[in-house]
């Protein structure tokens, strides 16, 4: 068993009762350790963003145990008093687009999360800053979205997802809008942060081009998850 990273165990999540009842996930179990960029993938309506709702304490499950990190955070109920707090602090998101507000400048749009978690804003923006020198991106600093490029705009998410150093990254589909260059060039950003920082990131993805680079896979089918070894591609 890990002791950190992300446990999910017999989760289960039905949508409605009685006759009309849908069983959107019937069986997953997947564990993903400190430091591991695993892949999720699967067919449309296989249970894929209701496992990421989930996870990310959106919805609420039907049963089953989760665990975050060193927290369990759902064990056929939540354990969890404040899921914003949990959402905001613990769980980084990146998405399929950057959703970057358009009014604050590169910087303030990452600083913004750590702000609203009660950090003053100098060290916040300091957070900031010091991602972008890993991402790559510290010279578009004071920049505003509309001037980045789209694989800018994705490091500036992928920094955003990170700056309140969560134990966990939830990855939507976040490759699919980038030509094959870029979108390797994100894989390598998330495993280069998951091992500098620790961090247990799930990448959901249909896109061909990242596949062959994930060391393990989850495919998950009608709500049931099945581990599998993948190719761990070099990528560099």
């Amino acid at each position: 068993m890990i002791g950190k990273g992300i446990v999910i165990e017999g989760l289960k999540k039905r949508y409605g009762s009685g006759e009309t009842a849908v069983d959107a996930l019937k069986e997953v179990n997947m564990q993903v350790a400190p430091g591991e960029v695993v892949g999720l993938i699967g067919p449309s309506g296989s249970g894929k963003s209701t496992l990421l709702k989930c996870l990310g304490a959106v919805i609420e499950p039907t049963a089953g145990r989760m665990k975050l990190g060193d927290e369990i955070i759902y064990d056929n109920g939540w354990k969890v008093k404040d899921l914003r707090a949990l959402r905001r602090d613990r769980i980084g998101f990146i998405f399929q687009a950057p959703y970057l507000i358009p009014f604050l400048d590169v910087t303030d749009n990452v600083a913004l999360l750590p702000m609203l978690a009660g950090k003053p804003n100098a060290e916040s923006r300091k957070q900031a800053v010091e991602l972008f020198k890993a991402l790559d991106v510290e010279h578009r600093a004071k920049a505003m979205p509309s001037q980045l490029s789209g694989g800018e705009q994705q490091r500036v998410a992928i920094a955003r997802g990170l700056v309140n150093r969560p134990p966990v990254i939830l990855a939507d589909e976040p490759t699919a809008p980038l030509d094959s260059e870029r979108a390797l060039a994100v894989i390598r950003i998330l495993n280069d942060m998951a091992h500098r920082f620790e961090t247990a990131i799930i990448v959901v993805t249909h896109d061909e081009k990242i596949i062959p680079t994930f060391k393990r896979i989850y495919h998950i089918r009608d709500g049931v998850t099945q581990e599998e070894s993948g190719e761990g591609k070099d990528f560099q």
